[in-house]
């Protein structure tokens, strides 16, 4: 099982034409604590940015799935409903769980929630699927 935490990194790069900016990133890292979160992303924000930069924010994100595409480029949310009947009441009952989908773009997140529930034996329907700012996810280990 793992912890999604989202992170903020805000720091100062220079634009296209030149002038320097501010610049405010999300990402999405697996760790254990609030402290190794921000341990881990520092240690693998390091290469990437020159200069200073701080960790601007860091909340537990409530993911329950995560699809990875190596061929996608953008992150999406989807809330995904399970449904359940409840015999002694006799109506349908939809628990809804959040999942990440890494995709180029809104069909292909569908795309990748659908192959993902492939194997589901779950009756479930797709609520929604927007866009997030999210740039990059670092889980442990490297075998997925």
């Amino acid at each position: 099982m793992h912890t999604w935490f989202e992170c903020k990194i805000k720091y100062e790069k220079t634009a296209e034409e030149g002038k320097i900016v501010k610049v405010s990133e999300g990402y999405l890292v697996d760790a254990l604590s609030f402290t190794e979160a921000e341990a881990r992303i520092i240690e693998e924000m390091k290469p990437f940015i020159s200069g200073e930069f701080q960790v601007a924010n860091i909340k537990r994100a409530r993911i329950n799935e995560m699809f990875f595409n190596e061929n996608g480029d953008k992150w999406y949310r989807s809330k995904v409903n399970f449904i359940t009947l409840d015999e002694e009441k006799g109506v349908e009952k939809r628990t809804g769980v959040t999942m990440m989908v890494q995709a180029s773009d809104i069909k292909g997140a569908l795309e990748g929630i659908t192959e993902g529930m492939k194997g589901s034996m779950a009756d479930y329907e797709i609520a929604n699927i927007a866009e997030t700012l999210i740039i990059d996810v670092f889980k442990y280990g490297k075998e997925d």
